[in-house]
């Protein structure tokens, strides 16, 4: 039996809990996020709410499944002067998006939540500050040759772990968190669970 189901189609948050010793199994939550986000902000809701429903939703839908096994639910925000990223849908937009992040600070917000028989069990909602040096357009095309349509699978079009990292001058925050899952936390949890021993 597994560890736990991953309701995320990310192969950074499967890697994530494999290399810290999970035994999971990927079952990606299909929703409409899009959708979600738009009726959210129309309401006026917090960025932090946004992403720990996006969470909810995707562990929820697969839960149903199976009923007898936790399910992990995550979600990532990239919010920059009171506006809410959303992953580019093609080159042209994050081009555009680095742009604009570009010698700022921007803030990203890591949902987890881990549903059991249809229920949340447990959720957390992880922060980073991440400041992003300046850079001249060249750079940001010579970044986007480079990294391709990986670019087009995170908010931020950066994947800290690899070229992503050229784009920073100061991050401050938990590591796993800005790769899309407060780990540290998950780990406590399924401890305190009994799944992983102490």
């Amino acid at each position: 039996m597994t560890d736990l189901i991953l309701a995320s189609a990310s192969p950074a948050r499967a890697e994530i809990l494999r290399n810290a010793g999970l035994a999971i199994n990927v079952e990606p939550g299909r929703i409409d996020e899009d959708a979600v986000k738009a009726a959210m902000l129309a309401e006026n809701a917090p960025p932090r709410d946004i992403a720990d429903k996006l969470a909810e939703l995707k562990a929820s839908r697969i839960s149903g499944r199976h009923p007898s096994q936790l399910v992990l639910g995550a979600d990532q925000v990239l919010v920059h002067d009171g506006t809410l990223f959303s992953k580019p849908a093609n080159m042209d937009e994050a081009r555009a998006h680095l742009s604009a992040l570009g010698g700022t600070t921007h803030q990203l917000l890591s949902a987890a939540v881990i549903i059991e028989s249809g229920k949340p069990v447990w959720r957390h909602i992880g922060s980073a500050k991440l400041t992003m040096r300046p850079f001249s357009e060249a750079f940001i095309n010579t970044y986007l040759d480079r990294v391709g349509d990986l670019a087009l699978t995170t908010v931020g079009c950066y994947q800290l772990e690899g070229l992503g990292a050229q784009l920073f001058s100061r991050i401050e925050g938990d590591y796993f968190t800005v790769l899309g899952l407060p780990l540290l936390e998950v780990l406590g949890f399924l401890r305190a669970r009994g799944v992983l021993t102490e």
